[in-house]
């Protein structure tokens, strides 16, 4: 792979139009502001990171993590530019220097496909056709198409939201540049390599991604492709935000001590600089704001030992070699603080009982709604199944004669829906709520 081609401004859905812009901004800039005003990118805001959504005390949710890891990823991208231009002098006069726009704009989209209720969701949604009255669709699909649904994955999913041609969306989705849409794929093959329920594309967005990769020239690897280098920088900016903004929400939930966060944070730091680091922290009274610069030394640790390991790595990256997270290939301290911190929130965090409740409570509800609705698509003449189509966007291809289609319009609906929306819609069906008369 070579940087030169690498980095595209071709629009999927326009390649072939002109654009003649009157503003300053770069195609990698509208990809970002396209994301930010778009409908999908703010009902992030009702959709749960881990902790449930917010009663007395704030906690992250999937808007504020996704703004958080663009952040984060336009630095390291905007680092990376940077040092390969010096590296690279012939590179200044391509579009290199704009890899923190098209970083933070794939990390503004990188959760866009995921169902509510997080992971939960997703396993309840695989869970359905592998395990439950969903498992009888598996004769009338092909071996790709029941491979896309019982590994249903938010990161493919994301990939389809912006680049499926929905009824009454215009060609290419949300129309975005080749290089930012590639730059969100972290599994570039199908679900039939998947890997730990891990795939970038369903089959009926294999064409499109086979278009843009071979434009830009990935490379080759079994049933898939390379990954776009942008893509480990997109990933490395989520790694560093949910593992180290976790931590800050559990200490604020009081599910750890404010002396455990603080050693949790101060481990990506060398000794010598601990000791000036908390006394500076001394400056501050309230402990929450102490964990907060704790926090911003550790992201920034991060992020620096993750330019450092893309640089280093640069050629390995390229040739498509480079295995793992850039996070794997970080300094033993670096690695260490990091699985301890992963150790910790597996213990202390994601199996406490407001999260083991909330996924609990989400997987019913999906589980739910799921049956519910692929019934309806299956038997559309039925009275109680037309009452519940009703309630779905005619975007959607309920009406579809060919089985996958039908079933992957339901799950274009599902996962298209906030937490407060699927347990509102979940408790109107079961006649728990009516609308207010």
């Amino acid at each position: 792979m070579n940087w030169q081609q690498l980095i595209s401004n071709k629009r999927l859905g326009q390649e072939n139009l002109c654009l003649c812009r009157t503003d300053e901004r770069t195609e990698f800039k509208r990809d970002y502001d396209r994301l930010i005003f778009s409908a999908p990118f703010r009902r992030l805001q009702n959709k749960t990171q881990v902790f449930p959504l917010p009663g007395s005390i704030f906690v992250h949710n999937r808007l504020t993590h996704s703004l958080e890891v663009s952040s984060v990823g336009r630095s390291l991208g905007d680092d990376v530019a940077h040092a390969l231009v010096e590296r690279h002098p012939e590179l200044a006069e391509t579009h290199i220097l704009e890899a923190g726009a098209i970083v933070s704009a794939a990390c503004l989209a990188h959760d866009l496909g995921n169902p509510p209720f997080g992971h939960s969701g997703e396993r309840a949604i695989a869970s359905y056709f592998l395990e439950e009255q969903g498992i009888e669709y598996k004769k009338q699909l092909t071996p790709e198409q029941w491979a896309d649904i019982t590994h249903f994955d938010g990161n493919a999913n994301a990939f389809r939201l912006l680049t499926h041609q929905f009824k009454g969306r215009r060609a290419g989705g949300f129309v975005l540049t080749y290089s930012t849409l590639s730059s969100i794929v972290k599994y570039p093959f199908p679900a039939t390599s998947a890997t730990k329920q891990k795939f970038g594309y369903f089959t009926q967005e294999k064409e499109l991604y086979d278009r843009i990769a071979t434009h830009l020239g990935l490379g080759r690897k079994g049933e898939g492709w390379f990954r776009h280098p942008f893509a480990f920088l997109v990933e490395a900016a989520d790694d560093i935000c949910y593992e180290i903004m976790d931590i800050e929400d559990a200490h604020k939930l009081k599910l750890l001590s404010f002396e455990e966060t603080r050693e949790l944070m101060l481990g990506f730091l060398p000794a010598e600089k601990r000791e000036h680091i908390i006394m500076r922290s001394q400056d501050v009274d309230d402990k929450n704001e102490s964990v907060v610069y704790f926090r911003s030394c550790a992201i920034g640790a991060l992020e620096k030992e993750c330019v450092n390991v893309f640089l280093e790595n640069e050629e390995a990256i390229l040739n498509g070699t480079f295995e793992g997270s850039l996070i794997d290939h970080a300094s033993p301290l670096i690695r260490k603080a990091y699985q301890h911190c992963v150790e910790v929130s597996s213990q202390r965090i994601y199996r406490s009982k407001e999260v083991i409740d909330t996924e609990l409570a989400g997987y019913k509800i999906i589980s739910t709604l799921i049956h519910l609705f692929t019934n309806a698509v299956m038997n559309p003449t039925h009275v109680y199944s037309k009452l519940l189509l009703d309630r779905v966007s005619s975007q959607y291809e309920v009406d579809s004669p060919h089985t996958y289609e039908r079933i992957m319009a339901i799950l274009d609906y599902l996962s298209g829906m906030t937490d407060v929306y699927a347990l509102d819609l979940y408790r109107k069906i079961n006649g728990e709520s009516l609308p207010m008369i």
